[in-house]
């Protein structure tokens, strides 16, 4: 079996600070994606301890974003930044090893703009929203297992986010960001792990507002997401949102996702 996880921790210091480590211990990943890492290698390296393979793409504005692959096995190959994204700590990538047919699996971490309707921002996310469908496609072409793993700030469908009503005009469920993800599941053919193991149900959310009472009445979004190829799609066994039975045991405002695949 292998366990893939991702997670945005909302800062690698304060996410240790508030108990990441019991969680790491508990599920046990054999590949973990992180988004907003929001520090340096060392720092990195440091809050999440000893045995891991770490790439890491720091972003050139000091606190902001930064992705990571942490691995227990070792990758063959890493490549880090994308196109005229390099350097801004949003897209990772490592090959790895499988037994089988086709024996390579690229893994990436990757963190999407959150972006503000009829502005600036929210350009330069469909720029690289652009950016990423095309990469993906390059990456499946030669026929090899991937899967995208990350925060992509976007809802899918209406089941994806509680409130949908009152979003309808907010970055994060617009409709070109909905259509967005429909080609990547509809012409690309990748395939969404954890609706396709959950099924049509509201949630299971991902992120939720640190204030009022949003987690403990579960108004969350669905905004992170395990994004395989086809064939990869076919070897998972299970796929879950780790989401804390408590407000107070959270250790960060996003729920890490993972699935187990036969390889």
């Amino acid at each position: 079996m292998l366990r893939v996880a991702t997670v945005n921790v909302n800062g690698i210091r304060a996410a240790r600070r508030r108990g990441m480590g019991a969680w790491l211990e508990a599920r046990c990943p054999d590949i973990l994606c992180v988004q907003e890492v929001r520090a340096d290698d060392a720092v990195l390296a440091d809050s999440v301890g000893s045995g891991w393979h770490i790439v890491h793409e720091a972003s050139g504005a000091k606190g902001r974003a930064g992705v990571a692959i942490l691995s227990r096995i070792a990758p063959t190959s890493v490549r880090a930044g994308l196109g005229d994204f390099t350097g801004a700590g949003r897209w990772v990538e490592a090959d790895f090893a499988l037994e089988g047919d086709p024996g390579l699996l690229t893994v990436v971490s990757v963190y999407v703009h959150t972006g503000e309707a009829d502005t600036p921002l929210q350009e330069e996310k469909y720029r690289f929203l652009a950016t990423i469908r095309e990469r993906m496609a390059k990456l499946a072409a030669d026929g090899r297992n991937v899967l995208v793993c990350g925060d992509l700030n976007i809802c899918h469908r209406e089941i994806d986010l509680k409130n949908w009503k009152g979003n309808l005009k907010k970055a994060g469920f617009l409709p070109p960001e909905r259509a967005w993800l429909d080609q990547l599941f509809t012409e690309d053919g990748f395939v969404d792990l954890v609706r396709s193991f959950t099924g049509e149900q509201p949630g299971p959310y991902t992120w939720w507002s640190w204030r009022g009472r949003a987690f403990d009445t579960d108004t969350g979004w669905r905004i992170d997401y395990l994004i395989s190829s086809d064939q990869l799609a076919g070897r998972i066994t299970a796929a879950a949102v780790d989401r804390p039975p408590t407000y107070d045991q959270r250790w960060s405002d996003h729920a890490p996702v993972y699935a187990d695949f036969d390889v």
